[in-house]
This record gives C-alpha cells, structure tokens and sequence, in this order.
C-alpha cells in the first residue's frame, strides 16, 4: 500500500511540512505575484552594469554563495568594499537567487560601488538555527582563505577590500548579520575586518506579545502573525521559545550585548512593522551597552517592503523610502 503524505504545518502560501519530513517551497499564491520569489539565473557578463556568478563552498551541505559585482568605473576605489548578504523568510524559505533580493542587490551594489557575497544558507525545518548563523560564518571563513590566497579566487582578492566587509540581512537575515557579528567579534579573522552591520527590519522578538503584534494592524504578505509563529516554531531548536538568543538578542537569555565587540551597526527599521516595538528594543538596548547604533526609519512603508518591485514600481511612497533605503546604506558604507 502507498504511503499518502499528510501536511503537518502549513504556512501561508509559502511552505508545506509533511509527515515524512519532507518539505514543499512552491508558492500557492497569487500568481501574478509569483515572479517575485522565481530564480533569476547567473550572468557573468555584465547587464545593467552588474555580473552575477554563483559559486558552490561545499556540496555536501550545499553551502554557496552568489557573487554579485559592479561593473568598474574611473572614479572606484582600488579595492571595492564586500558586502556579505543573509537573505529572509524566517530561516524557512527563500533563495538568493530569487527575483526579490536580485532586483534590490544589483542595485544596491552599482550605488554603493561594492561586491556583494549572498550566502545561501540552509533552511529550516530541515536545518534549525544555528545552522544558518553557522553558514553566515563559514562564509566568512571562506573570505578569509581567500584573502590569504589559500582558496582560489582570483577576481575576488584582486578587487575586494577584506578590511571592509559589511553584513547586512533581511528581516531573519537581521538576526545573522548580530550573531555573525557576534562570533567575528570572538575570531581573529585577519586581514577580514568587519566595518559595519546592517540589520534590515530584523526578526527581533520576544516569547511575550509586543503591543505592535497584539494590534496587528501592520500585518503584509511579506509578514503575518502566523508567519512569525509558524516559521519559529519550526526553525528554532526544539524545546526554545521565541526568547532564545537569535531571535531576541536583547533578552536574559543571550549574551549580554556590553560584552560583544561589534562594528559599527545601522539597523533600519519600517514605521509600519509589525514587529517594530522589539526591533526598537533592541537598538535602544544596543545604545545603552555603548555599541555605535545608527537607526533609519522608513515611513509609511512595512516589513520588507523594498522586497516588493510591485510595490516599488506602483506605489509612490514606496519607490521613494526605496530611494531613501539605498541612500542611506551607500552613504553607511562610504562613512565606514
């Protein structure tokens, strides 16, 4: 008799748990919305004044990342800065190849004249935490051996500037940029220096409702509630509750933030977040530990919105906080 697979979890239209394990990412929702988390393919010429390149680390996890650099101008520096990206979606979904981080990142590397490293991590449930804060500092790991000629990667060490790697992540890629940023801090990755952090809307929560959660009243398709509780409930270590340290790294149970040596952080948050109240806990418990904490605001706007090219190309608002988001990490990068 042949087994039938019964769904054990399913989030949105995003992510169905069976029985066996096993998991299925295809979207089940608005197809008109679909070409958003569809993968764009590598190119290594340069179209739109960016080459794109995917490299595999390490087949047997699958660990890779995508290469994304600018087309070199007279006025660049030398050595470009590194950008190194951990992308969203709960640590449950999402690929760096898809559409929604290719149509953000190309642009932000051609505006900030920097290299960027997209991480493809592994997910959960498959993979819980810490498997991609783990992955995000394997990768620079993998920076280091190259700055040090012990790994191959030729256009990379002629034109990166190791002693200037920015992390920046996307809403649960917010929690990798602090807790890379964080076991960095313990290394001596030389000559890789971390300049600064960037945390975009990061998934900062607590086991207790924040009052912008209880309302709701912010809730978008890049996040619900359900999505919050669902994707933590699958991703963190069996037995943990939203308190742990990767997901509330401001709370007891993490390492106190006074203790950590950070660089520079820029975390940015949207006036319209569902989970703004905890996001602005933790900048305000990041400036009272003494760390260096620049907050931008977004207004008007929701979590991820600069993911949405719907949005940014039809909504006003949007396109200009856009603007305003690319802005604002150009001039954090030229400042560090």
């Amino acid at each position: 008799m042949v087994h039938q697979k019964k769904v054990v979890q399913e989030v949105a239209c995003w992510l169905k748990l069976f029985d066996d394990g096993s998991v299925d990412r295809t979207w089940t929702g608005p197809p008109e919305v679909e070409f958003m988390a569809k993968p764009v393919s590598a190119h290594e010429e340069f179209i739109d004044g960016v080459s794109i390149r995917d490299i595999s680390l390490d087949t047997k996890s699958g660990l890779g990342v995508r290469l994304y650099t600018p087309e070199r101008n007279p006025y660049d520096e030398e050595k470009l800065p590194i950008i190194v990206h951990f992308h969203g979606g709960g640590f449950c979904i999402s690929e760096p190849e898809w559409f929604m981080y290719y149509h953000v990142y190309t642009r932000l590397v051609r505006s900030a004249r920097a290299i960027c490293v997209s991480v493809k991590q592994r997910l959960a449930p498959e993979h819980r935490l810490p498997a991609a804060c783990e992955d995000g500092h394997s990768v620079l790991l993998w920076l280091q051996a190259v700055a040090l000629g012990n790994l191959a990667e030729p256009w990379l060490k002629a034109n990166g500037n190791f002693q200037r790697v920015f992390l920046i992540g996307d809403s649960s890629g917010g929690n990798i940029v602090h807790e890379v940023a964080a076991r960095v801090g313990l290394d001596n990755l030389n000559p890789v220096q971390l300049a600064g952090g960037i945390p975009i809307h990061p998934g900062f929560v607590r086991a207790e409702r924040s009052k912008s959660e209880l309302e709701k009243k912010f809730e978008t398709p890049f996040l619900t509630l359900e999505m919050v509780d669902k994707f933590l409930a699958l991703a963190l270590p069996i037995g943990s509750t939203k308190d742990h340290p990767i997901t509330c790294p401001m709370g007891p149970a993490a390492p106190p933030l006074a203790g950590l040596k950070l660089p520079p952080f820029l975390v940015v948050l949207a006036e319209n977040d569902l989970i703004l109240d905890t996001e602005m806990e933790y900048c305000e418990e990041m400036k009272k530990a003494g760390k260096d904490v620049e907050v931008l605001v977004n207004h008007g706007v929701g979590h991820s919105f600069y993911l949405n090219k719907i949005a940014v190309d039809m909504d006003p608002n949007t396109g200009l906080e856009t603007n305003r988001l690319i802005t604002e990490i150009t001039n954090f990068i030229k400042r560090h």
